[in-house]
């Protein structure tokens, strides 16, 4: 990484949906904007095809995730971030 500038640099990582998260790091590689919450969610495929908007929107802005897209999107980027593969099937 360059020494120059403002010593940032950006990553973007693709989410299922083809939604993107960006990374931003700083020069000693510490996160910038993305807190881990203490507990992973728990919740099951159904819980999120039947999850409320509103109640996604807290839990993807806990995780400092993007709040883009209409509720379908919505469901289907938590599902991709929080399942398991095998869950998600």
């Amino acid at each position: 990484m360059s020494t120059t500038g403002t010593g940032f640099s950006n990553h973007a990582f693709t989410m299922p949906g083809g939604l993107q998260v960006n990374e931003q790091t700083s020069k000693n590689n510490t996160p910038c904007n993305f807190q881990m919450p203490l507990h992973y969610p728990r919740y099951q495929k159904s819980d999120y095809e039947s999850m409320p908007e509103w109640k996604l929107d807290c839990l993807m802005k806990q995780y400092g995730l993007p709040l883009i897209g209409d509720v379908n999107q919505k469901r289907k980027f938590a599902m991709g971030a929080f399942l398991w593969p095998s869950q998600y099937e």
